[in-house]
C-alpha cells in the first residue's frame, strides 16, 4: 500500500521523473523529449518550489510514483511565476515563436510554453480559484491512491479546484468525474477538458 504524505525536498527529481513518464496523455512521454526536464519545469517543480505546502507525494517500496501539486489561489500563483519562475527558465530554454505552430515538437511547444505561459481561463476561475496537477505512474493506478492525493489536496484549499485534462486523456477525465468534478463546457481550445469540483 502506498503511503501518501507532504512533499520533502529530496522528492524533486522524482517529481521531475513522474510528469514526463505521464506526459504523453497519461503514457510514457519520454520518447518525446530530447530534454526530459523540460515539461517538469512546468507542470511539477514550480509548485515544489514555489508552494511546497501544497504538495503531496504517493510513495511505496519502490519510491515516489505519484504526485498532486497546486495552488489556492490561480492568479496569484500565474503573477508569481512570472516574477520568480519563468524569468530563469527563459535564460535557459530559447522562445520558439520563430517555428510555424503547426511544424513545433512537443518540446518546442513547452519552450514556447516558458515564454508565453497562458493564463488559466476565467471561467475557471470563477468555478474555483484554486488548480491542481496529479499524475500517478501505472503500478500505483487503480487502487485509490488518487482519491487520496486529491483527498489530501482538496482538504488543503478548502474543497474547491479546477484543472485541465488533454482531450486525449479519456481515462482520467473518468476518475476525476467519478470522484465529483464536473466539466466546464465551452471553456478554453476543445484540446483541453476543463473541469471543477465545489
Amino acid at each position: 500500500m502506498a503511503m501518501v504524505r507532504p512533499y520533502r525536498a529530496a522528492d524533486l527529481p522524482a517529481l521531475y521523473d513522474i510528469c514526463v513518464r505521464t506526459a504523453d496523455n497519461g503514457a510514457d512521454g519520454s520518447h518525446l523529449y530530447e530534454n526530459p526536464k523540460i515539461v517538469g519545469e512546468i507542470f511539477a517543480a514550480p509548485y515544489a518550489a514555489l508552494l511546497p505546502d501544497h504538495a503531496f507525494v504517493a510513495e511505496d517500496d519502490h519510491g515516489v510514483a505519484g504526485y498532486i501539486l497546486g495552488a489556492p489561489d490561480t492568479r496569484a500563483f500565474e503573477a508569481r511565476c512570472e516574477a520568480e519562475w519563468w524569468p530563469r527558465l527563459r535564460e535557459r530554454y530559447a522562445d520558439t515563436a520563430d517555428v510555424p505552430s503547426r511544424q513545433r515538437t512537443r518540446e518546442q511547444w513547452d519552450a514556447y510554453y516558458i515564454h508565453h505561459p497562458p493564463p488559466n481561463p476565467q471561467a475557471c476561475i470563477d468555478a474555483a480559484p484554486a488548480h491542481l496537477h496529479i499524475d500517478l505512474l501505472p503500478r500505483l493506478q487503480g487502487q485509490g491512491v488518487g482519491k487520496r492525493l486529491m483527498d489530501a489536496f482538496l482538504a488543503r484549499v478548502g474543497g474547491r479546484a479546477h484543472l485541465g485534462c488533454q482531450a486525449p486523456n479519456t481515462r482520467a477525465q473518468r476518475f476525476y468525474e467519478i470522484y465529483g468534478f464536473r466539466r466546464l463546457e465551452g471553456v478554453g481550445p476543445k484540446s483541453v477538458v476543463w473541469m471543477a469540483i465545489g
